[in-house]
């Protein structure tokens, strides 16, 4: 008993006083702010995925977006299939126009809507993660998508972000780039096997996709690379970089970058992937803590 008790402790303040108070009282306040109206998909729509476990983190990305942008792209929430009824109910007062989608429902339309691509339904009948490619697709009511991961934050508007959401003549994806390219195939077999270079560093956490990018013909042909099933969460991101590549796309400018030491400054997001989640409260949420009182 002591011993649990000493390791949830550890646990509590692995990052110290400040992480733990950031996260565990500061967070929750986010909902006491007031619900978000937005159902506009002219120009997009906005598609995410959560869990029981990120829908609260998942409420500081959308709230954040929504306020620095002042826009009001409508919204699809993807049930991972262990949404609580208080986290979907949460979801629904605070995005009462939003489409919250169930995992079983739209996991039989999905895969039928795939039973002539025995590749990809089998990738969509096996892989946590393939919703966000497959379903976001199926159920996007906009030709054009924005990506946005429930780790990212918003401190001030992303001007070049929107630019390229918004301008009817910019045919290209455009997402951020990580620290480093995170891919299941090699990018030398994909240049000899479809002829085109696949972008280095690509991050699907957030970015615009052209719905049309996300061809279900190529995606049953990509799959078909020996290997490319490999590493869990990297699929889905290789996806996502095939179809752009092969369709055309370029990176968003350096300040969107995901990095993992320095400071915030004067950005207008932070990408807070796994290896500095920690910040994502002791930084982040502390940095919207003041302006979020007034959401």
């Amino acid at each position: 008993m002591l011993g649990r008790l000493a390791y949830q402790f550890r646990s509590t303040l692995k990052h110290g006083v400040s992480t733990a108070w950031y996260r565990d009282v500061v967070r929750k306040r986010i909902l006491k702010s007031s619900p978000i109206e937005a159902n506009d998909n002219s120009d997009c729509e906005i598609h995410v995925m959560t869990s029981d476990s990120d829908w609260l983190n998942l409420m500081w990305a959308l709230k954040s977006f929504y306020h620095a942008s002042e826009r009001q792209y409508a919204l699809c929430i993807h049930d991972d299939g262990t949404l609580s009824a208080e986290a979907r109910d949460s979801l629904r007062q605070h995005f009462p126009q939003a489409r919250l989608l169930d995992r079983s429902t739209a996991e039989q339309d999905v895969l039928n809507s795939l039973q002539t691509r025995p590749r990809c339904h089998e990738f969509r009948s096996s892989n946590h993660l393939s919703p966000k490619v497959f379903d976001f697709r199926h159920y996007l009511n906009a030709d054009r998508m924005l990506l946005l991961d429930s780790d990212v934050l918003f401190f001030r508007e992303p001007s070049a972000l929107l630019s390229r959401i918004e301008d009817d003549g910019y045919r290209l994806n455009s997402v951020n780039a990580d620290v480093d390219s995170a891919y299941t195939v090699d990018p030398n077999d994909i240049q000899e096997r479809f002829g085109f270079e696949l972008v280095g560093r690509f991050n699907s956490g957030l970015g615009v996709i052209h719905k049309d990018s996300l061809n279900l013909d190529w995606i049953e042909e990509f799959l078909g690379v020996p290997g490319i099933v490999g590493h869990f969460w990297r699929i889905e991101q290789t996806l996502y970089a095939l179809c752009s590549c092969r369709y055309g796309v370029e990176l968003l400018p350096d300040t969107y970058d995901v990095f993992l030491e320095g400071p915030l400054k004067e950005r207008q997001s932070r990408h807070y992937v796994g290896p500095i989640r920690h910040l994502m409260y002791s930084e982040g949420i502390r940095q919207l803590a003041r302006v979020s009182q007034q959401w």
